[in-house]
């Protein structure tokens, strides 16, 4: 049987609770779901990490919008990193391209540099770039661990094919996390067909922001089946 582990992203300490007691692997704490998640505030990562005993990843993001940042924003986001650190948490996800889409190596590495030896994953930043096979590699560079990604389209089941290719191009080198639209109902196709190790979701059924655990039970469900099979 594969190991395949399950990601909640939360957006308050509700949803972090909610997804430990049943059976998330791992939360990626942030805030401001409507903005696709941007960086939490230090109370509620403190409160989160005295309360949890799964991992905790926390999003280094300054604003909506895109992931091409000023000088002052990016002086935020190694701040905030720094700060963030201090309070024990597992690891980070972050993202910044250039101008022109590409991976700004860069900054990305400079913040990578501050967060280590924790992992950091590089967040959906990465369904804007031009070239999914160049970024790819440029991440592994960096030292990137994992890749959230809906395979570049608006959610992973329209981007399954490219989140295989990915997979196959990435090697074990870097693990490819699908996300984006990930329900119970999907998640067996998205294993049976990409055999990722990883998968993301907010287990939101909802317009609020409150994970239902109902919901995550059936995501870990549903996971276990499909990587039962070959």
């Amino acid at each position: 049987m594969r190991e395949t582990k399950l990601e909640i992203a939360c957006f308050n300490l509700e949803s972090a609770l909610i997804a430990q007691e049943n059976g998330a692997d791992r939360v990626e704490l942030c805030a401001n779901r409507n903005d696709g998640g941007t960086t939490p505030n230090f109370e509620t990562i403190q409160e989160a990490r005295t309360a949890l005993s799964i991992p905790l990843m926390v999003m280094i993001r300054p604003r909506a919008g895109d992931f091409v940042y000023s000088d002052t924003e990016f002086h935020q986001m190694k701040t905030d990193l720094i700060e963030f650190k201090k309070l024990k948490v597992d690891g980070f996800v972050f993202g910044i391209l250039n101008k022109d889409a590409s991976i700004n190596h860069e900054q990305n590495t400079e913040l990578l540099a501050l967060a280590h030896p924790l992992p950091c994953t590089f967040h959906r930043a990465f369904d804007e770039v031009n070239t999914k096979e160049e970024a790819l590699e440029v991440l592994i560079r960096c030292g990137f661990k994992t890749i959230l990604t809906s395979g570049l389209e608006q959610n992973a089941v329209d981007g399954l094919q490219a989140l295989s290719e990915l997979i196959q191009k990435a090697n074990n080198r870097i693990i490819i996390m699908p996300g984006g639209g990930i329900r119970a109902e999907n998640i067996k196709l998205l294993s049976s067909n990409t055999k990722a190790s990883f998968y993301h979701s907010s287990a939101i059924i909802d317009e609020g922001e409150i994970a239902d655990k109902e919901e995550i039970k059936a995501l870990k469900a549903n996971l276990k089946m499909a990587s039962k099979s070959p």
